[in-house]
């Protein structure tokens, strides 16, 4: 192939200088340079023309400063100056040179195509060899493979490193320090960088922050912490620099609260940590993380009393684990085994049926050598319970309590009210819940607000003139008729003392009492003498008979029941001027407790001294039946909420389940009591199938009832059928 061919030399400019050669030299070096040529100046510096005519003469890519070249002296060539007037100028022969050489020039040309193109047909007869051979090749990248084939020989290796890198990923998995997420695991290369600048001074600092710190930045005082100083402070005044000793000493860590407050005496720094111990922030969130802790501990009992699933929690365990836990089970159902054939062998009566499930006990320090006298529910939520604590010995040595139980801690009371007297009776206020109702020993009526925590009682009957001046054994919140309109019903607190009183508390600015009635003490029938004269049984004398409980009727609230010390238990009426509708004698103790029953409202139930619970109805002044188990005394009865049919019992020994759809002459259930205390008191719970009883020692036990009879609507017709071949009793 044949390129461009490059512009050839004028023959006129390598030949001999002649007469024309010296114009056309000067007229070259003038600039007049004929078309399509290259002409040298007088200085031997060639120019390059193409066939137009234009200079194509490549310049130099160094430019020298002309003015700088004409100051050390110029070595280029500057034309001659002719000065002289009658000699002709040298462009008047210019037109004549310039047509023979073009003549010329044309001629030599045209001899040259004639040489070229025989030239070419020669070479286009000549053989030539092209040889074509390939150049190294230079990788600009180059990605090794991720894919192995199962044949090379590197493939057992292979396999062998990702199994190993699989082992390793499924073990990180179960650490607790594992997190999966995106990281960058390679570093990238470390670049030296050098700065020239002064010593940068560096410090390390530390210091313990707590929650505390963080939610209240602020002193307990309210002032506002000190300006750091600026850095612009001098060198060897600022407080957070360091000398070279202090930084080369170890354990010099200054904290971070050195620069930022004045530093505190231990004086400001003891009231500091005792302004956050008293706070009431800490206090509440201390109760709250109480809480959580306590229902974490008893979620299986809790889950239990609401009857809820329990929650479990799965347990991841090794081989060797498993192993240990099946031997340890089956040792443990041999050991259940001898158990079953040893009681097979004693083969005990009572023991031989269903039994009470102990699911936790309500007990502290504070209540350790108290015994429980009283308790109940809050009306408004089921799961705050009052209890109320006396001495088991009366002795006046240690003071009383009444404690507010929650389902949420079971092992301390939400609120503590500290008496000077033991407790003998707590209740809660229906229409205000909030209001806690308390008797004491004394014969003191308080009247406390669970809603503060202050231990002071909100009112309290010590200021009042017609005060108990004995020992207050029951008292209960009713509801009775006494509105401004007809049919309004108005919350009235009654109390029953030892003093012989039975009285009706009003709450106003203070506490103030009215007397309901005085219950009396009657003379015992005797034979009549000769020439006596004839008194009535129930004639009043000057001495006043203790009254020990009462019980109001559960539709008509100006009727209530009363016991009394002598064994005596009288229906009276609130209203009207005969207090006593009925006197029912049937007890040789003093009657502990009375019971109307929930559904059939002519039947009571009532417990004495005497070893005996009885039966009564409303019309007969005779008990119907007498339940009597063991010699002990009975101290609290009360009915099942949901059924007419079933009662609990209490005495000193065990406590008894008495169903009398099965058997009015052996309780269905018994469970014995603690050896090292005695039963005093229980309590049915209002929305699970829980019995709740209180010791001599201070302890409340939450007891799961098994399965009891499902209440039925004939369940009034049974109590009937039941009771009635023990007495004339007309339906």
């Amino acid at each position: 192939m044949q390129g461009p061919r490059p512009p050839r030399a004028r023959p006129g400019a390598s030949r001999a200088p002649s007469p024309r050669g010296a114009s056309t030299a000067s007229s070259a070096s003038l600039g007049k340079a004929p078309p399509g040529g290259v002409l040298g100046g007088s200085q031997g510096a060639p120019q390059v023309f193409d066939e137009e005519g234009k200079n194509v003469t490549p310049q130099p890519l160094f430019q020298p400063d002309p003015n700088a070249a004409r100051t050390h002296g110029s070595s280029l060539w500057t034309p001659p100056q002719d000065t002289s007037p009658t000699k002709p100028g040298l462009d008047e022969a210019e037109p004549e040179e310039d047509a023979d050489f073009s003549l010329s020039e044309q001629q030599q040309e045209e001899e040259e195509e004639e040489e070229e193109a025989a030239l070419a047909e020669a070479e286009l007869e000549q053989v030539v060899e092209v040889l074509l051979t390939e150049t190294d090749t230079r990788w600009m990248l180059h990605l090794p493979t991720a894919l192995v084939s199962t044949e090379a020989e590197e493939a057992p290796r292979v396999l062998e490193r990702n199994k190993i890198y699989t082992e390793l990923c499924e073990a990180k998995i179960d650490s607790e320090y594992f997190e999966e997420k995106i990281v960058q695991t390679f570093s990238g290369a470390a670049k030296t960088k050098e700065v020239q600048c002064e010593t940068i001074t560096v410090a390390e600092k530390g210091v313990v922050v707590t929650p505390w710190d963080l939610d209240h930045p602020l002193d307990a005082s309210g002032a506002e912490p000190a300006e750091t100083e600026g850095p612009k402070s001098p060198a060897g005044t600022s407080s957070t620099s360091l000398t070279a000793g202090e930084q080369g000493r170890p354990g010099a860590v200054p904290s971070a609260t050195d620069s930022a407050a004045p530093a505190r005496s231990p004086e400001e720094q003891e009231l500091h940590s005792g302004a956050i111990l008293t706070s009431a922030k800490l206090q509440q969130d201390l109760v709250v993380m109480e809480r959580i802790l306590m229902e974490n501990i008893f979620q299986p009992k809790l889950a239990v009393y609401r009857q809820i699933p329990v929650l479990i929690e799965p347990v991841v365990t090794s081989d060797t684990e498993v192993e240990e836990d099946e031997e340890e089970e089956e040792e443990e159902e041999e050991d259940e085994d001898e158990e079953e054939a040893a009681e097979a062998a004693e083969g005990p009566a009572e023991e031989a049926g269903p039994r009470l499930e102990l699911l936790w006990s309500y007990r502290c320090d504070l209540t350790r050598g108290h015994s429980v006298s009283s308790m109940s529910w809050n009306k408004a939520n089921p799961d705050l319970l009052a209890v109320g604590y006396r001495e088991f010995v009366s002795r006046g040595k240690k003071k009383g309590l009444a404690c507010c139980w929650s389902l949420k801690n079971p092992m301390w009371p939400e609120r503590i009210f500290r008496c000077e007297h033991g407790v003998t009776a707590v209740d809660f206020s229906r229409a205000r819940p909030q209001l806690l109702a308390v008797g004491t020993a004394s014969g003191r009526v308080a009247v406390y607000d669970v809603r503060g925590r202050q231990d002071t009682a909100l009112l309290d009957s010590s200021a009042c003139l017609n005060k108990h001046k004995g020992p207050v054994w029951q008292l209960k919140w009713v509801e009775q008729e006494g509105g401004a309109t007809a049919g309004d019903k108005e919350e009235r607190l009654m109390c029953i003392s030892g003093d012989g009183r039975m009285t009706q508390w009003f709450i106003q600015q203070r506490l103030d009492c009215s007397d309901v009635m005085q219950i009396k003490r009657t003379e015992s029938e005797k034979k009549k003498l000769p020439g006596e004269r004839e008194r009535k049984c129930e004639g009043p004398i000057s001495q006043q008979a203790a009254g020990m409980c009462f019980d109001f009727h559960p539709k008509d609230t100006d009727i209530f029941l009363a016991g009394t010390e002598e064994g005596h238990i009288y229906c009276c009426s609130c209203s009207g001027k005969e207090q006593i509708l009925g006197t029912y004698r049937g007890h040789e103790g003093p009657v502990y407790k009375v019971a109307w029953n929930p559904t059939s409202t002519d039947m009571f139930l009532s417990c004495s001294a005497d070893w005996s619970i009885l039966l009564w109805h409303r019309d007969s002044h005779t008990p119907l039946l007498t339940f009597t188990s063991v010699t002990a005394v009975v101290h609290d009865i009360s009915w099942a909420p949901h059924s007419a049919l079933i009662f609990a019992a209490v005495n000193e020994k065990r406590v008894e389940i008495w169903d009398l759809s099965v058997s009015i002459f052996d309780p269905v259930l018994c469970c014995a009591g603690s050896p090292e205390g005695n039963l005093s008191s229980l309590l049915f719970a209002r929305n699970a199938e829980c019995l709740l009883l209180g010791d001599s020692r201070g302890q409340v036990g939450v007891w799961l009832l098994p399965s009891l009879a499902v209440p039925s609507s004939e369940q009034v017709g049974s109590l009937y059928d039941i009771v009635a071949p023990a007495g004339a009793v007309k339906q």
